[in-house]
């Protein structure tokens, strides 16, 4: 996996949310004073990925 600093988007990804996701995300964001952005960046980040999972995608 490659990472980057740069300033633009290497995917841009749309997601629909339930009124009650997209509430939480703001008020989270609000709190944090982080942009949502950020935040899904980060949540993505520490999602588990199995070494089976990393194996068979080679």
């Amino acid at each position: 996996m490659i990472m980057t600093n740069k300033k633009w988007a290497v995917k841009r990804i749309t997601v629909n949310l339930a009124a009650q996701e997209a509430e939480k995300l703001e008020q989270y964001c609000q709190q944090t004073g982080r942009p949502a952005t950020d935040v899904i960046r980060e949540l993505i980040r520490g999602l588990p990925i199995s070494e089976d999972t990393k194996e068979h995608s080679k």
